[in-house]
């Protein structure tokens, strides 16, 4: 028989529910709420609560807090909420309605075992489609946990789908798609040789968020770009979401990444949520403050204002907010110990209540400066679905962006577009034109060539269009302007000549993006050529063509080790990851400048031959011991006798060549040997790499 709790008064901080040995507390904030009640559940299936409890206005609230202490509840119990009150949306924007169980926005673990997107769009529907919290206790033991250096100085990342990376049946691994089953692959990483993994979106997202079409198809949001709880691991990478293990089966996983050197950056969605527009459900914040936490429309607060393609935009500078968001942040810091995160829609954070961007906005300053987050990257996706677009201009001192002008332009440069080599000089070097006059570093710039949101590097190469049929919507999704080039065939081929041509241009695209300043960031599988067959907008595509398909990592293993060999060729050399712009000017005891550019002769960079698609250059070691790096990039399609620059004392050893097949396309140090002429022979369309020593 179940037992029925007493309650008392209970305490208004800290919001959600807290766990102590004399019972849980249970705290939310609803402003205009004129009642409450708490649902208590035995178990994540259990049909309905075995306790409601109602709170008094009187003695259940606190500054708009409601409050109430369960006494001898355990741990486990699951729960959600009821609120009453006006649900004049035109006029105010409130929109109580009692039918609806919400969940807590402060649950540290939800389970979605009673959750109907359908059924919770309804306002009129009175069943129990919700997601359910769980009170959970915060008892983890990061005992032996290996500390980390904050910061992205010598940063690879490496950004994967916690879900797609071990879900494929040759993963081989205990718990499929889970944390802990990205566990059983770090050895994999840790052999790759990244420093971070960025984490494609890990907090509470609704699967169930696809449109008709989409659903008819049997499919759902894959991604999880549409969040609903925030401090609460996705239950679905849990191997026991019921028991409201979320937490720890999470820090397992950033306890063993840690002590593998490897850090963890999440992929966070602020900029809008999984409740959609105003025909999406009632989850949680539009239940309790839909007015204060969302940008809605002024003639009609019915309707909210959409910068994000999503359905809503979360009203991010409004005091309430922007301290949710920045809790929100350092919870996942110094209880989840994660390393970093990066900022879907970022632009979204500038605009203020009413929708406008602001110079200053407080969100992004308000992280910044916070005492828990101070050493902590910040990563921007800086534009919004609205047309702010702020790479190179994002608000704040120290946040790095996504580098998307990086992108586009490496990928016309080795697609063969001409006159683009001054555009892409400035890229290589840490795109300065966009950061040195706001006081920037090369650090701030995140460069890639691909993303999860694209075509993958393998089908950067294979195509010249999208194909996204798979996806439900007639081809009309994703990006039309992928800036790639199929090599002469559209798709699968059994063409040698033009699978050379295409793996020699993946090693072209990948080896320039880690020969340049800043920080580099990986798509997982690119290393082992991953195809989607040309689709390039995976988001609801849970199956086969997104998973990690680890029977390539033996088809294409001369790729992955040369992707493995760049990157120990990055990371043994200061010179390809410095702090500071290039300056030009000579370094002391060298004889050389910093960085040297060349054309078809040296020091003449083809700055103003709009036909030129060749560019070269040299970089002084940092310090006397370490090897100078000369560069020569090749994208037309004829041999250039390119001469190689004469440095007192030391002799040019051809590192890498991308037209070579393995072994010989990348050598490390105890493989090279010196090369004896002046000039080096550089076929069409290859990237060159010497190292001078003595």
């Amino acid at each position: 028989m179940t037992l029925t709790y007493q309650s008392s008064e209970g305490f208004y901080f800290p919001t959600g529910a807290t766990v102590s040995d004399a019972g849980v507390n249970f705290s939310v904030f609803s402003r205009h709420a004129s009642c409450a009640e708490l649902l208590l559940y035995e178990a994540a299936g259990s049909p309905e609560p075995f306790q409601i409890i109602r709170l008094n206005p009187k003695t259940n609230r606190s500054f708009f807090f409601w409050h109430v202490f369960v006494e001898g509840l355990q741990a486990g119990t699951h729960y959600t909420w009821r609120t009453f009150g006006p649900a004049d949306t035109a006029a105010t924007g409130r929109r109580f309605n009692p039918k609806k169980e919400l969940v807590d926005p402060w649950a540290k673990a939800v389970t979605d075992v009673f959750w109907e997107r359908r059924r919770a769009s309804d306002p009129s529907d009175e069943s129990r489609s919700s997601y359910r919290g769980v009170a959970a206790k915060s008892d983890y033991l990061w005992t032996n946990e290996r500390s980390r250096k904050r910061g992205l100085e010598g940063a690879v990342i490496y950004e994967l789908h916690v879900g797609g990376f071990t879900r494929h049946p040759s993963a081989g691994v205990g718990h499929p798609g889970t944390f802990a089953g990205l566990i059983d692959k770090i050895p994999y990483l840790q052999e790759l040789g990244i420093t971070h993994v960025e984490l494609m979106p890990v907090m509470a997202f609704d699967e169930q968020f696809v449109p008709d079409n989409v659903a008819a198809k049997g499919l759902h949001n894959y991604w999880g770009y549409n969040t609903h709880s925030f401090f609460s691991p996705h239950p679905g990478f849990c191997v026991t979401p019921e028991l409201g293990t979320h937490a720890r089966e999470f820090k397992d996983l950033v306890k063993a990444l840690h002590n593998a050197g490897i850090g963890v950056i999440l992929d966070v969605v602020f900029n809008h949520t999984a409740e959609g527009g105003d025909k999406g459900p009632m989850i949680n914040f539009k239940g309790f403050m839909n007015e204060i936490f969302y940008h809605l429309e002024a003639h009609n607060r019915t309707y909210y204002r959409d910068y994000t393609g999503c359905g809503n935009s979360v009203n991010c500078n409004h005091p309430l907010v922007t301290q949710f968001i920045v809790h929100c942040l350092e919870y996942w810091v110094e209880e989840m110990h994660v390393d970093g995160f990066r900022f879907d829609l970022a632009s979204v954070f500038t605009r203020g209540e009413d929708g406008a961007p602001q110079a200053n906005p407080a969100l992004p300053w308000r992280i910044e400066f916070s005492r828990a987050l101070h050493e902590v990257p910040m990563i921007a996706e800086a534009w919004d679905a609205s047309g702010l677009y702020h790479v190179g201009s994002f608000p704040g001192l120290r946040w790095a962006e996504w580098n998307g002008r990086y992108r586009d332009m490496i990928r016309r440069f080795v697609r063969g577009d001409p006159g683009l080599v001054g555009e892409v000089a400035s890229c290589i070097a840490g795109s300065s034109d966009l950061y040195a006059d706001e006081d920037r570093l090369p650090l701030h710039s995140i460069n890639f060539i691909s993303c999860h949101d694209g075509f993958t590097l393998h089908d950067l190469v294979s195509y010249n269009g999208k194909h996204n049929e798979a996806n439900g919507e007639n081809n009309r999704d994703g990006c039309d302007n992928n800036m790639s080039w199929n090599c002469g065939t559209e798709g699968e081929t059994d063409n040698a000549d033009v699978l050379a041509l295409r793996r020699r241009q993946a090693k072209n695209l990948i080896g320039i993006l880690l020969l340049s300043q800043g920080i580099p960031m990986l798509l997982a599988g690119d290393e082992v050529l991953h195809t989607q067959k040309g689709n390039n907008n995976t988001w609801c595509q849970d199956n086969e063509l997104s998973w990690f398909n680890w029977s390539r990592v033996e088809k294409n293993r001369d790729m992955l080790r040369f992707v493995k060999e760049l990157i120990a060729l990055r990371r043994r050399h200061p010179n390809l990851n410095r702090c500071e712009f290039f300056t030009g000017e000579e370094v002391p005891g060298r004889g050389l400048r910093d960085i040297s550019w060349h054309g078809y002769r040296l020091d003449e960079p083809l700055w103003f031959d709009y036909g030129a698609q060749f560019l070269a250059y040299t970089l002084a070691g940092l310090t006397g011991d370490e090897e100078d790096v000369h560069v020569i990039l090749n994208m037309s399609e004829r041999t250039i006798d390119a001469p190689l620059p004469k440095i007192p004392g030391r002799k040019c050893y051809l590192a890498l060549d991308t037209s070579r097949t393995g072994p010989d396309d990348i050598m490390p140090r105890d493989r090279q040997k010196a090369f004896e002429g002046s000039s080096y022979p550089i076929p069409r369309r290859t990237v060159a790499v010497f190292e001078a020593r003595g």
